[in-house]
């Protein structure tokens, strides 16, 4: 025999139930927090059209979004940046994460041992088994490429003499 029916009353109490688990909870909380605001484009005429200001919906578009705006900013100040110090570009692949760990040696041991010194780790895309360390827009200091696992050359590497040398090449 199937199951009664129930109110539409009834089905509103259960559907409202005092219960809650943690998902439910957060669910709610960034619901609160990041009520994204969206503006309707008002159509005054075909020419003159407002542009519309939108969020973005994800976290990771908003993340892309700021770090394009920062490369622009970057890039719009360039003149500047260059005229107060030099920038070293480290270009290190995302696959493994010993890129990573040298790439922050290089970036920590430049900026603190050379003054004026700016060090940006992956300004664009890395390409696929690759460590490059190079000044922007000039010298290339040290270029491994599309190297296979287990990353042999770059792990032969000493980094303490590579930042050496690259100091002073730069000072």
């Amino acid at each position: 025999m199937p199951p009664k029916r129930r109110s539409p009353a009834a089905a509103a109490l259960v559907a409202g139930s005092p219960r809650k688990t943690r998902s439910m909870a957060a669910a709610g909380k960034r619901r609160a927090e990041a009520a994204p605001e969206k503006v309707v484009p008002v159509k005054k005429k075909k020419k003159e059209q407002e542009a519309v200001v939108a969020e973005p919906k994800g976290r990771k578009r908003g993340k892309k979004e700021a770090e394009a705006v920062a490369l622009a900013a970057a890039e719009d100040g360039g003149v500047d940046a260059l005229a107060a110090g030099k920038r070293v570009i480290v270009e290190a692949c995302t696959q493994c994460k010993q890129f990573k760990i040298r790439a922050q040696k290089v970036k920590g041991d430049l900026e603190s041992s050379v003054p004026g010194v700016s060090v940006i780790i992956n300004p664009q895309k890395p390409r696929r088994g690759c460590l490059e360390i190079r000044e922007e827009g000039g010298e290339v200091f040290i270029s491994l490429l599309n190297m296979p696992r287990p990353f042999t050359p770059m792990k032969k590497l000493d980094m303490d003499e590579v930042i050496k040398d690259i100091a002073k090449k730069i000072s």
